[in-house]
């Protein structure tokens, strides 16, 4: 039956043979037999601890078809620094701009996805942005969900970063809720599909549809609850990007270059029926997460969370109740 509960093959194996085939034949190990599968959680627990995570048993990303950029976006700014062809979008920051992108529609929720190659090297106070945001529509009192990734030096790995702002602003006033994230494996190696879920009641990140972060609706004021469009960008944020502030962008090693494709977008447009509903990042359709996922996503935060606004002690808590 531990079986049904152990993710790894090789664990479970090893498991079943030495309860149903060594046990058997050697009686002084029998006495042992109470204490085997704690054992064994124990060990599956020490090997997980690196490596990818267990298996979240449903796959959203696989709900959703691929769209060709031209359909579902067009260029924002720097068109000079942003290359499309059929199926991948380039953007790119030099010392003369960055670029950035905007969906043709807006949204009051959805699933929002797309697959990222981040670039190597020396990438400090450089971000690499995939966003939903009505900055546009109510600019100083926004609403927006991030995925951001922070640049970084050659001998440190790629931040991850999740955000929510409910009517913040960009003037100093603006209440973050950032949980940050290392990742499990190399994202400037190949490309990864990152995703947001954005629906009435909760918004969940996905990386390569392992749920890393859900954000549920507490509250009417703590949850963003105004239609917004879909972003991306690649810009210097050099003043806070990497450590702080401490290492900026280095045009030395320009340009610096984001790659995306499999964009992913369905839910439900701003003049879309109020009958309309979101897709499920679950295998029910009631939302929230299974019980296969939240082991998984227990995993990632146990092993690869870096950072919790709500673990903050420097941070005022009476501004998110939430926590």
């Amino acid at each position: 039956r531990i079986c049904l509960f152990i993710p790894y093959l090789t664990n479970c194996v090893l498991y079943t043979y030495l309860s149903f085939v060594l046990l058997p034949f050697n009686h002084t190990l029998q006495p042992m037999a109470l204490f085997l599968p704690l054992l064994i959680l124990l060990f599956v627990s020490l090997t997980n601890g690196q490596g990818n995570p267990p298996s979240p048993g449903y796959n959203p990303s696989s709900m959703v078809q691929t769209v060709p950029f031209d359909q579902a976006y067009r260029n924002l700014w720097g068109p000079q620094n942003q290359r499309f062809d059929q199926t991948s979008l380039t953007i790119w920051l030099d010392k003369s701009s960055g670029s950035g992108f905007k969906s043709i529609k807006s949204y009051k929720s959805g699933y929002f996805g797309a697959a990222v190659k981040l670039h190597p090297g020396y990438t400090a106070g450089v971000i690499t942005s995939f966003y939903l945001s009505n900055n546009e529509d109510h600019q100083g009192n926004h609403d927006e969900v991030d995925i951001e990734f922070l640049g970084t030096t050659p001998d440190k790995p790629y931040t991850l970063q999740t955000n929510v702002y409910i009517r913040g602003s960009g003037d100093g006033n603006i209440i973050g809720r950032e949980q940050k994230f290392h990742l499990w494996f190399d994202p400037t190696k190949d490309f990864h599909q990152y995703a947001m879920l954005w629906t009435p009641n909760e918004i969940i990140f996905f990386v390569d549809d392992v749920p890393i972060r859900r954000y549920p609706r507490k509250s009417d004021t703590t949850f963003p609850l105004r239609p917004m469009y879909m972003y991306g960008s690649i810009w210097d944020a050099s003043s806070w990007a990497t450590e702080n502030g401490r290492y900026k962008a280095n045009y030395g090693y320009q340009p610096f270059v984001g790659r995306y494709n499999n964009f992913k977008i369905k839910g439900c447009a701003t003049d879309s029926q109020p009958t309309c509903q979101p897709p499920s990042g679950s295998p029910t359709t009631t939302g929230g997460l299974s019980r296969q996922q939240l082991v998984a996503m227990q995993w990632v935060q146990r092993n690869y969370k870096v950072y919790d606004y709500c673990s903050d002690p420097k941070r005022d808590h009476r501004q998110t109740p939430e926590c």
